[in-house]
């Protein structure tokens, strides 16, 4: 089983710092600061490949397969986010755990009965954190371009308010809502989240239009404006070896 606390920075010991360096100094500080911002949960519900993605129609390639890569590259920018302590992928797609292998501090819970985005984000939280003792996210899986700086700006903010949600590019939906420690899990995916979730008592997050964080994947446009803000290895990959 993959440990909860994943990567950790190694701290620098007093022998490392040049206490008479007012920048060894701030760096030491900031180190400190560092280390004492919070790690979050991250969990990201996946449709099995074969049933996912429905409206995405590009030439030449499969289905599944763009499903999938489009999975893989949104699970490998989560591990790599430093504020991220554990991704927890909620899926029954056994390719997709498979392909994965290779991506650090994944853990997998099964689905069972398909019962929607909800109730899959609701599985994974009660997996890893029922008691709701660290702070958690839902982060949805069809996030080709997602960087992990921009997840960590948006988890950095987040921190601040018990629910945060962030918009996706439409303004409409949503891509991230998180829950801080102690404050129940509670989500409403699907079209039209984003109002949903503002009733829920999430606060909208003022990420900006261009961060890779709120463009989503479900049509072919889309799959374009996420290639314009640069891919992840495996979407870009499967796409350019399309005879389309």
């Amino acid at each position: 089983m993959t440990p909860l606390f994943g990567r950790r920075k190694q701290k620098s010991t007093d022998s490392d710092v040049d206490h008479s360096d007012p920048a060894a100094r701030r760096a030491e500080v900031d180190g400190s600061v560092e280390s004492r911002r919070p790690r979050w949960v991250v969990v990201v519900p996946v449709k099995p490949s074969v049933r996912a993605k429905s409206r995405l129609d590009v030439d030449g390639v499969g289905r599944a397969d763009l499903a999938r890569a489009i999975a893989l590259d949104t699970l490998a920018a989560a591990t790599a986010c430093d504020l991220v302590a554990q991704v927890v992928v909620v899926t029954d797609d056994a390719a997709l755990a498979r392909d994965a292998a290779m991506i650090p501090a994944l853990r997998f819970v099964p689905e069972g009965d398909a019962r929607g985005l909800d109730a899959a984000v609701a599985a994974g939280v009660a997996a890893i954190d029922p008691n709701g003792r660290m702070p958690r996210a839902a982060l949805l899986g069809d996030l080709p371009a997602l960087r992990p700086a921009d997840l960590a700006n948006a988890l950095r903010a987040a921190a601040s308010v018990p629910r945060a949600v962030v918009p996706d590019a439409e303004g409409t939906g949503s891509t991230l809502v998180t829950a801080g420690p102690g404050t129940p899990w509670d989500s409403s995916f699907g079209d039209g989240s984003f109002a949903r979730h503002v009733a829920l008592g999430c606060e909208p997050l003022a990420i900006p239009d261009a961060s890779t964080l709120r463009r989503d994947v479900d049509t072919a446009a889309q799959l374009d404006a996420a290639r314009a803000l640069g891919l992840g290895p495996r979407t870009a990959a499967l796409l350019t070896s399309s005879p389309g």
